[in-house]
């Protein structure tokens, strides 16, 4: 089912749960990435879990209007804006350690770079933290973002421009030169 398109499994997981498995892993990635950066890595869990469970009970009323993934991110920003309203002092900040690092030094210094990232990532006010999570961790095009947030173009370009701007100020203050940002 992997060679499947999008449109090809949400059309068999209505019925079938193995295609309903094989699109939920094709997108958790960014599923995760997205909530993890916009509610913190402890409670990211709970809303792919809610996400998860929502796209499921949904997928029937997926139109097909936009993309899969544009109605799954609208999912997502959706449930994570419900934890943070119910939980307002999540902590954004907090940072997985990698995976079997081959390099203890460097894996220090990876955790506390992304410690640091996590951490201007939650300062940034929240239409600016949405898009950039959207354009660098989720991947979207902008027309996608300006699709799935509401907002036109240009105001999604400058939502992003303006996030990493800020985001290369807030790291210059933590002591991290940014590259790429």
């Amino acid at each position: 089912m992997d060679d499947l398109t999008d449109p090809q499994l949400v059309a068999l997981a209505v019925r079938d749960d193995a295609a309903f498995e094989t699109l939920a892993r094709r997108h958790l990635p960014r599923v995760r990435a997205l909530a993890q950066s916009m509610v913190g890595v402890g409670a990211a869990d709970d809303v792919v879990q809610e996400v998860l469970v929502s796209v499921h009970r949904n997928l029937r009323s997926f139109r097909g209007d936009a993309q899969f993934s544009t109605w799954l991110h609208r999912i997502v920003l959706n449930a994570c804006y419900r934890a943070l309203r119910a939980r307002p002092t999540v902590l954004l900040g907090e940072v997985p350690e990698p995976v079997a690092p081959q390099d203890p030094a460097l894996a220090g210094e990876t955790a506390a770079l992304r410690e640091r990232l996590a951490r201007a990532m939650s300062r940034l006010p929240r239409e600016q933290r949405e898009a950039v999570a959207l354009r660098e961790l989720s991947g979207l095009e902008y027309a996608e973002i300006a699709e799935l947030t509401g907002v036109e173009l240009g105001t999604v370009k400058s939502r992003i421009n303006r996030g990493r701007a800020a985001l290369r100020a807030l790291l210059l203050e933590e002591g991290v030169t940014p590259s790429g940002v």
